[in-house]
Order: C-alpha cells, then sequence, then structure tokens
C-alpha cells in the first residue's frame, strides 16, 4: 500500500513545470493528493491539515543552451468529510516558475472518494476529482496567457498481495489550453501506476511509478522513492520523463517534502 495506509500520506504536487519552450509555456498544476505525478485515490483524513512543499527542477539544459528556471509549489490539502466510506478532500497551491504565468499563481484542487473494501468485499477504492483549476481564463491555441487547464478525472485502485496497488483512470480537461506539440488541442488521456510499501527493507520506504497520456505539457512517465523521517513527515525523490519534450520541456528532479497535522 502507498504510505497513506500507515498514516504518511502522501498529498504532493504533479504539476508539470513552467517551461517557456514550444508552441506555449506549459502549466503549473494544484493537485489533489498524487502518487509521484498523477493524482491518487487516497483522500486526505476529515480535519488532517496537510501541507506540501515541491520543487522540479530541469535535469538538462534547453536545446539553445539556456535552462528553464526551476518551480516551486507549496499549498495546503485539508479532509473535509467526517465518513469512512466516502471521504474528501479541498486544497489549493502557490505557484512559481519565474515566468508570465507568475501573475496567476493561484491554483486550486477537490476530490472525493472511497478507500478499498469500503463498498463491498474486495471492492476497489475508487475517487473522482479536479485539480489545476487556475485563475487565468484564455486560449492558448491564439497564444494566449491561461492557467485554467480545468482538469477532472476518475480512478480504480486495488492493492494486490506482494505485488502492491494498481490503479487506472482516465482524465480529460481544457482543450483551449492542453495543447500538443503542432498547437492542437490534447486534452484526454490514461492515467496510470504501481505503488508499493517496500516492508521487505522497511516500513518508511515507498516506491511507485505512474504515467499520464497525452502528449500536452502533463504528459509523463514518472518514478521515485519516498523515506518517512517521522510518523507525519516524509519525502520523495523522483523524476519526470515527460512525453513530448516541445511541450513538456526537458526531464525534471522533483524533491517533494509532505507533512500532516496533526
Amino acid at each position: 500500500m502507498k504510505k497513506r495506509s500507515r498514516i504518511i500520506h502522501r498529498f504532493g504536487v504533479a504539476l508539470a513545470a513552467f517551461a517557456l519552450c514550444g508552441l506555449t509555456a506549459t502549466q503549473a498544476s494544484a493537485t489533489p493528493s498524487t502518487q509521484i505525478w498523477i493524482p491518487s485515490t487516497d483522500v486526505q483524513a476529515y480535519k488532517t491539515f496537510h501541507l506540501g512543499f515541491d520543487t522540479y527542477i530541469r535535469a538538462n539544459s534547453n536545446d539553445d543552451g539556456s535552462r528553464t528556471a526551476p518551480v516551486v509549489v507549496i499549498g495546503p490539502t485539508v479532509g473535509v468529510l467526517p465518513f469512512q466510506k466516502i471521504q474528501a478532500e479541498l486544497g489549493f497551491d502557490v505557484i512559481s516558475g519565474g515566468g508570465d504565468l507568475d501573475k496567476y499563481p493561484l491554483y486550486f484542487h477537490g476530490k472525493v472518494g472511497t478507500p478499498e473494501d469500503s463498498l463491498f468485499k474486495f471492492s476497489p477504492a475508487v475517487a473522482v476529482g479536479g485539480y489545476n483549476f487556475g485563475t487565468k481564463s484564455g486560449d492558448a491555441r491564439n497564444g494566449e496567457l491561461a492557467t485554467n487547464q480545468n482538469l477532472v478525472y476518475g480512478l480504480v485502485a486495488k492493492t494486490i498481495p506482494v505485488v502492491g496497488r494498481l490503479s487506472a483512470g482516465y482524465f480529460t480537461g481544457n482543450k483551449k489550453v492542453l495543447l500538443n506539440e503542432s498547437g492542437g488541442s490534447d486534452e484526454n488521456g490514461v492515467l496510470l501506476s504501481w505503488d508499493r510499501t517496500m516492508t521487505e527493507i522497511s516500513d518508511k520506504l515507498w516506491l511507485a511509478v505512474d504515467y499520464q497520456g497525452s502528449d500536452s505539457a502533463l504528459g509523463a512517465l514518472s518514478f521515485g522513492a519516498s523515506w518517512a523521517f517521522a510518523k507525519n513527515v516524509s519525502v520523495i525523490l523522483g523524476y519526470d520523463i515527460y512525453n513530448e519534450k516541445k511541450t513538456g520541456g526537458e526531464n525534471t528532479v522533483t524533491l517533494q517534502l509532505d507533512i500532516n497535522f496533526p
């Protein structure tokens, strides 16, 4: 199971960084409880306040020799439903990447979900939600600045003994903002992941691999590891490989600090 099963939640940020390359400035991402990059079926516990602080640093220089500035993301996520079988969370992030999008740094997200075995015996976890609800509307196809990616998604997940947890889902977003390398709309795609707490080594070690489809700035294959330094503090080190360099930019190394209160 993911770290959340032992009360060390992972509520970081899955973001497509502010790479000013290709056809349009790629977007930041204000996200719900995640794996490394994509949303997960985990939901923040009621009245639990999570603070995430994430950085995304380009692993390589751009083709012209320049280097895109790192992206820094900080924001809270809070559990808002007092039920065991139906849970919900809300949150926002402030994102800075050193570009024009910094004028509109606020992004919102939310999620409703049910844990495994809550609907019926052996039922999968189910979650529906939305993220990257930015505050600047526009049509990126016409070169306008915009942050309202407005993604909505659905996910199911099931833990298989020894193997770990497998998740699958689908997302759709704003066709005016999520574009491919040719400038056309590419707002839909699959969500896939595997994650597992490596109890054979330590209950503090968690590994994950996830994938988000589409050739927009959000499309990426990511993998990483987390170590829990305390019952409420964990750090993830990951690597993001973008599906399309012209929209996603150079690959990124991500460091994600997660703290839960209480």
